[in-house]
């Protein structure tokens, strides 16, 4: 009995020593997008300057596909050790679960939120042909024109907001979807479509030389991208409370120290004004939480896609 007695209690002492140690060796950062775009430059901002702060190289490992499922679902399957952590936006963490019958993972228990990291900015952008210089005027523009309007979206996030637009401002336009915003952009600059939300930066740009009109942001205040911009709340619409988030996980049962340890560098990572620089760059809104504050979100958000989903009549793959 005192030989096991000695044997556990060697074996707790040489895993808080473990904790303590954190990190001793390189940390892997999946990311569940292919480079371009904002989410895989945004992970990459917060894994180097994380790295700085561990002492530890966070390397970047792009596992592309369905809407970021596959990083995400191989996360869940790793070792909950803290060598292997997830950038988890609501492409993953809300989307690729609420548009399936079947999901790969649940978001809720497959992993431990860490923080949040940021908030990506939408902005609702139309085509500078279409008479209408404020949002109210745009709707008024599509009341009077009931189905000859289209809009085109290229992730499940547009969709679903130009959902909740259409059922709060009570309008009816025809959906074109896209492969992304690469493809649907061109598209809106020619008015094939007319309307819709973007967060790819090179559209702040297009509406900067003209070549398209931006009405309203998809953020709970104005963006320093486009400060003259109102939010979508400003612009008469409260109800349209779809947002896009990001933040960083592991596997479930990660250790609570080890949490402690990622949480308190997580959110010191985006209250440098460098990363909050850039983050912003690339369209991000750097901001921090509590790993249960992330938990929260997720949870809400989950509620509410799978609210809009079946509000929508969108058939589940």
């Amino acid at each position: 009995m005192t030989k096991l007695f000695t044997l556990a209690l060697a074996l707790v002492v040489a895993l808080g020593a473990s904790a303590q140690n954190y990190p001793t060796k390189p940390i892997r950062f999946v990311v569940g997008f292919p480079p371009g775009g904002s989410a895989d430059p945004t992970a990459r901002i917060i894994g180097a300057a994380l790295a700085e702060q561990l002492g530890q190289p966070v390397v970047v490992e792009n596992r592309p596909g369905a809407d970021s499922a596959i990083g995400a679902e191989y996360v869940s399957r790793q070792a909950p050790d803290g060598y292997t952590l997830f950038f988890g936006s609501n492409s993953a963490m809300t989307a690729a679960v609420a548009l399936k019958k079947a999901p790969l993972y649940d978001p809720l228990k497959d992993f431990t939120p860490l923080g949040l990291v940021g908030r990506a900015t939408f902005f609702f952008d139309i085509n500078p042909e279409v008479p209408a210089k404020t949002l109210q005027e745009f709707i008024a523009h599509a009341r009077a024109n009931p189905g000859k309007l289209n809009y085109g979206t290229g992730n499940p996030l547009t969709i679903l907001s130009m959902v909740q637009l259409m059922n709060a401002a009570n309008i009816t336009m025809v959906h074109v979807p896209y492969k992304g915003e690469g493809p649907l952009t061109p598209d809106l600059i020619a008015g094939r479509v007319q309307a819709t939300f973007l967060s790819n930066p090179a559209g702040i740009q297009l509406a900067r030389e003209g070549r398209l009109r931006t009405l309203a942001v998809l953020a709970d205040k104005r963006s320093g991208l486009m400060p003259d911009v109102p939010t979508v709340a400003e612009a008469g619409l409260p109800q349209v409370t779809v947002r896009q988030w990001a933040g960083v996980y592991g596997p479930a049962k990660l250790p609570r120290d080890i949490v402690a340890r990622l949480n308190r560098e997580l959110n010191a990572v985006v209250k440098r004004p460098e990363v909050i620089e850039r983050m912003q760059s690339y369209g991000y809104a750097a901001e921090g939480s509590t790993p249960e504050r992330l938990l929260e979100i997720n949870r809400d958000d989950l509620a509410l896609w799978r609210k809009l989903i079946t509000d929508a009549g969108l058939e589940l793959d």
